[in-house]
């Protein structure tokens, strides 16, 4: 493969794995490569997308790369979301703040583990309307980030604390008594 290729695939593998990001040595092992050979390549990424053509750039936070949105985007993200959306939320919002509400202080993975589906866009939504916010690192590998809901949220939903939000059935206990297939 030709230094382009190898861009190209690491571009591409830090796409797909979004906010969760890459490390050098997982490039490393996928690639076959030396990790000073990797390291060469994201920083020639990185150099890319610094440019003021890109309105992405690449990140390195605890030996993890990933895409971010330039901060100057940000404004622009806000309104587009506030735009299309008309203060309603969609059923997948609504599922990913009740998870968060009940759930937190919650990583994005186990969101998505109750959820069964990927939330990462949702989760930035989320966060430009300010309903929920990132309540700091969690202590497993990656230290994946750890959200809440905001102030805001209990406004939307007219709450004065969490402790206002319904008991959540327990399953588990429906399903020790009963026996659904007989």
């Amino acid at each position: 493969m030709n230094k382009e290729e190898i861009i190209a695939i690491i571009e591409g593998l830090m796409y797909i794995v979004g906010e969760e990001g890459v490390t050098k040595e997982q490039l490393s092992q996928l690639l076959e490569l030396l990790p000073t050979e990797v390291q060469l390549y994201l920083d020639e990424l990185q150099t890319r997308y610094a440019s003021e053509e890109h309105g992405i750039e690449v990140v390195n936070y605890a030996e993890i790369y990933r895409f971010v949105t330039k901060t100057h985007i940000h404004e622009y993200a806000e309104k587009l979301f506030r735009m299309n959306h008309n203060n309603t939320l969609s059923t997948a919002a609504i599922e990913t703040l009740a998870i968060i509400a009940y759930k937190q202080p919650i990583t994005r993975v186990e969101i998505e583990e109750i959820r069964g589906v990927g939330c990462d866009i949702m989760l930035r939504k989320l966060q430009i309307r300010n309903l929920i916010k990132e309540l700091g690192r969690s202590d497993a590998p990656g230290k994946p980030i750890l959200y809440g809901v905001t102030a805001d949220f209990l406004d939307v939903f007219k709450l004065v604390s969490l402790k206002e939000l319904p008991e959540l059935p327990n399953y588990d206990s429906l399903a020790d008594s009963e026996n659904l297939f007989d």
